[in-house]
């Protein structure tokens, strides 16, 4: 996990600004709280937080990938998949080239959001 969360950081780190994508950010994702409860005992807190840190550093990922995607291929597959991220059900249908070409710049566009924004992406 400690690796994965090392690379996603430092891909985003050097190549959104490139490109003029929004960075994610990392505390939105990856929340340590659950230590705080009480009624769990110390077993119970050390699985919490685990599983906090998994789960968030997945999700975080997740947008990362998204936004990467949106930004070079915002084309929905041809065959339904489980488990899309935040932008696909806006992505362009598969097969669709006049739609591609017309809106891709738009989907670039919608990348860019403020600095220190960093809600999910949405093309216009």
């Amino acid at each position: 996990m400690a690796v994965l969360d090392i690379f996603v950081t430092l891909y985003q780190a050097l190549c959104f600004p490139i490109y003029g994508i929004a960075k994610v950010r990392r505390g939105d994702y990856i929340v340590f709280d659950r230590h705080q409860l009480g009624y769990l005992n110390f077993i119970e807190r050390f699985h919490c937080e685990y599983c906090a840190y998994a789960n968030g550093l997945i999700a975080y990922a997740a947008e990362i990938t998204a936004r990467t995607e949106q930004y070079f291929c915002p084309i929905k597959h041809a065959r339904k998949i489980l488990g899309t991220h935040s932008q696909y059900a806006r992505f362009l249908e598969f097969g669709d080239s006049a739609e591609y070409h017309a809106k891709l710049e738009a989907f670039r566009l919608a990348l860019a959001a403020p600095p220190g924004d960093s809600r999910p992406p949405r093309p216009g």
